[in-house]
């Protein structure tokens, strides 16, 4: 297995950039597709939501980061987990957003309930409800492979 630096990930667990090139930039390409179109705030509290179910620890920094540096308060970062019992802080796009992405992060529990996607449907609109499910499943994939090769919060990689 290949580590380029032990300090961005678990000693020993692939990186998947290296070892499956293809791979890395076909999910780089379903992440910049998934979000045109979003409003990126509403992208960092999808991606946000998704990590904390997920308890990608890595995601979860890098995108609590990035939404500050663009402006997000730290009132509504602190609300994203709480958001059902805190509706106010979030409009009714955000909401239905964040419906959506507990239902498709936690499709094995209940499955995509029709209530919720109806709610995000009528509320987002069809162009909109896709790219928000594209967004969805990007996150959950990041997620993924974050968990999986141990990857280090605090070591965002990205080129700045």
């Amino acid at each position: 297995m290949t580590t380029t630096n032990e300090l961005t990930q678990t000693p020993g667990r692939v990186n998947i950039a290296e070892v499956a090139p293809k791979v890395y930039r076909a999910q780089i390409g379903l992440d910049a597709a998934a979000r045109q179109g979003l409003d990126p705030s509403l992208v960092e509290l999808i991606q946000i939501r998704a990590s904390q179910l997920n308890n990608c620890a890595y995601c979860l920094h890098m995108h609590t980061s990035d939404a500050r540096k663009a402006g997000e308060s730290e009132e509504r970062l602190h609300m994203v987990a709480v958001w059902h019992d805190a509706p106010h802080f979030f409009s009714a796009e955000e909401r239905a957003a964040l419906a959506l992405t507990e239902a498709i992060t936690l499709i094995a529990e209940r499955g995509v309930p029709e209530s919720v996607y109806r709610e995000s449907a009528d509320v987002l609109g069809e162009e909109k409800t896709a790219q928000v499910v594209a967004a969805i499943c990007a996150i959950n994939t990041w997620n993924r492979f974050s968990i999986a090769t141990g990857k280090i919060a605090g070591t965002d990689e990205r080129k700045k």
